[in-house]
């Protein structure tokens, strides 16, 4: 395919699991990650050597490593697949300032930038793919996960409007909303929580990486290009 992927928040379960499928099926990786250093080595070593362009660390909750981020990518982006993510617990009135930021920053203003960034790239060449890995919380909400569901929320919107104003120039926006997916972000979670959550998801089980992973796939194929603007729910009928 020779098309160069940057996978942002590759060091995560979902994002490794997108990572090796879309190497397997030929794509050249930009693979970002923040703390997870032995997670990208582990998977760098993993995969064949040709399909990895490089790895970028950056903290997207902090602007000025954002922009340190962005002046890294030296290679052409002819997609992004945004698939890094925090996770916020708590009463909402308990949440603190430094908080709210860093979730806005790392959920809304981190894919605003990047986007805004690769954009005239994509808009030259009348080509690009741009994937936002959401959240069902996005979708209905969440108690004690009110400013996650914000920013998933606006993530969302952001999908939904760009798709209308970059659409006549070739260029395909959509995102995925995982319902209950099995992965360190809900490991604090109980073995009863967990079993509780299972029993609302008809399917009786959680999603695993790999079934997001596949979806990202779908969306990246260009016999999928007329999926525009659409949130597509991975949940299970939950």
């Amino acid at each position: 395919m020779g098309k160069n992927v940057l996978v942002i928040g590759a060091s995560g379960e979902i994002g490794i699991s997108i990572a090796e499928r879309l190497a397997e099926e030929g794509y050249q990786l930009i693979l970002h990650y923040n703390q997870h250093e032995a997670a990208i080595n582990k998977l760098s070593e993993k995969l064949d050597h040709h399909s990895i362009l490089g790895t970028i660390q950056a903290d997207l909750s902090n602007e000025a490593e954002i922009q340190n981020f962005i002046s890294a990518l030296v290679f052409q982006v002819d997609m992004i697949v945004f698939a890094s993510g925090r996770a916020q617990y708590g009463v909402f009135q308990e949440t603190s300032d430094m908080i709210m930021d860093k979730m806005l920053t790392l959920h809304v203003k981190a894919p605003w930038l990047i986007t805004k960034a690769l954009l005239p790239g994509m808009l030259h060449k009348k080509y690009g793919k741009i994937i936002m890995i959401s959240s069902i919380w996005g979708d209905v909400g969440a108690s004690y996960e009110v400013v996650y569901s914000t920013v998933k929320g606006a993530q969302n919107s952001f999908v939904k409007a760009l798709a209308k104003e970059v659409a006549p120039s070739g260029i395909t926006v959509n995102a995925i909303s995982p319902g209950f997916i099995e992965t360190k972000m809900n490991h604090h979670l109980s073995a009863e929580e967990k079993e509780l959550l299972i029993s609302e998801i008809p399917m009786n089980r959680a999603g695993r990486p790999d079934e997001i992973a596949h979806v990202v796939s779908f969306l990246l194929d260009d016999k999928s290009s007329y999926i525009q603007g659409e949130i597509i729910r991975v949940t299970g009928a939950w």
